[in-house]
């Protein structure tokens, strides 16, 4: 399975929609200050050209690309677009509904990178911490760098690191942890025939077998995707003292009024609401160790393992919007949303970003968010954006400039590329940029 970088570079009638758009405002219900008259100099959406993006994904659903989606447009707290196309599953035809449940992977990790800044404003967590401070077993660990011995034959070969891993490098991806479910090198490799996931494990059980692998590359000197919100989610326990779900809960899925996020569905009521891809759209196998949300396991994969709906993403997604606060109560301090969502790997870095590095060349990486940081060709799109996605089709993105957000939440792995730059696209186009 090839991850597609996140860049690139019928239940859709008056009715349906004007029910769903009142239902999305009392499942929002955005911050008042968000709702106030938009400055002079931000762009408003064309309702006529916004018709668009709903004429796209019909079209998808007519020509079985995607079983069915739901998509949000939503700008000065209010929605402008929110409509439901299809069905969740084909085989039940069952219709795609605003309480569809779905798989959101590596949106998981949006959540998990606030979870732990929460703790980083607690002062029990900080950013330049080693992690071994809370993971002993990450005291010493290895780099794998490939060589050939004297026979010409490659091998790979255990270096010691310069320096340990930060708090900072596993929200930035710069821990040298990696994913053994894509690319061929011989540390993926590694990680693809380790135990990682024999069993039924828990996160203090993943975080010591993970940390006996090898690093992909010297702790602070590449992007590199892969388990670091994973291991981050453990860090959180131990610096909570709880479990990363029960931290989250408390702290912020029950706040926000996220009630149907989690890692997995212990309500038997729930799995109907599943939302499925296409029968010749689905994973073969465990992606990054996630199996079926429906098995009851101890591990919660911070970095790809939550499930939830559209609405609980909105609220989530306003809070950031706002600086960190929804319906009066603050979350996060303001400046510490502006440093995650802030250029951390750039050039003055001397990061370096691996041969896939998915935000694309347009985009830098901040703490949890890639982060737009120059304008793509022949598009308008602006600067400060920041946003993320998940390995079955869905999508994020967070617009300060002209106070708006969108999400997409479908299934559907292999269309997930295109269909992202395909909707930005036009929704971009409908905002006049």
């Amino acid at each position: 399975m090839t991850r597609r970088r996140t860049d690139g570079y019928g239940r859709g009638r008056l009715v349906a929609a004007a029910l769903a758009l009142l239902l999305l405002t009392v499942v929002v219900r955005p911050n008042i200050a968000t709702a106030e008259s938009p400055p002079a100099d931000r762009s408003s959406f064309s309702p006529d050209k916004l018709t668009r993006v709903g004429e796209f994904i019909r079209n998808e659903v007519a020509t079985g690309k995607i079983a069915g989606a739901v998509m949000l447009i939503q700008q000065h707290g209010r929605p402008v677009f929110f409509e439901s196309f299809g069905v969740r599953d084909v085989e039940s035809g069952r219709p795609m509904t605003a309480d569809t449940i779905f798989r959101i992977y590596s949106m998981s990790k949006a959540v998990t990178s606030v979870a732990a800044m929460l703790l980083v404003e607690d002062g029990k967590l900080g950013l330049d911490d080693p992690v071994s401070k809370y993971i002993p077993g990450f005291a010493d660990v290895k780099v794998g760098v490939e060589r050939r011995d004297e026979s010409g034959k490659p091998v790979l070969v255990y270096e010691p690191a310069n320096r340990p891993i930060t708090v900072k490098d596993l929200l930035r991806h710069t821990s040298g942890l990696t994913y053994g479910f894509y690319g061929d090198s011989a540390v993926r490799k590694r990680y693809a025939n380790s135990d990682l996931f024999d069993g039924d494990f828990d996160n203090a059980a993943f975080a010591e077998r993970i940390a006996r692998l090898p690093l992909a590359e010297q702790p602070g000197t590449s992007w590199d995707y892969g388990h670091s919100t994973d291991v981050l989610g453990r860090v959180i326990e131990v610096a909570s003292g709880q479990s990363l779900f029960a931290f989250e809960k408390q702290r912020l899925l029950d706040p926000l009024g996220m009630t149907e996020t989690a890692f997995h569905l212990a309500d038997e009521a729930k799995p109907p609401r599943i939302a499925q891809p296409m029968p010749n759209d689905r994973f073969g196998g465990p992606v990054a160790g996630i199996r079926d949300p429906m098995l009851q396991r101890r591990w919660e994969s911070g970095g790809a393992g939550m499930v939830g709906t559209i609405g609980d993403y909105a609220r989530f997604a306003q809070m950031l919007l706002n600086g960190g606060t929804l319906d009066g109560r603050r979350y996060l301090k303001s400046e510490t949303i502006a440093l995650m969502t802030s250029d951390h790997i750039g050039p003055e870095t001397g990061i370096a970003r691996d041969q896939f590095y998915f935000p694309g060349e347009t985009s830098g990486f901040g703490l949890g968010f890639a982060v737009r940081t120059s304008v793509p060709p022949n598009t308008s799109w602006p600067l400060g954006e920041f946003r993320w996605d998940g390995a079955g089709g869905t999508f994020f993105f967070i617009d300060p400039r002209d106070d708006m957000f969108a999400i997409f939440m479908v299934q559907a792995p292999s269309q997930s590329g295109r269909i992202q730059l395909a909707l930005k696209t036009l929704i971009y186009e409908a905002l006049g940029r």
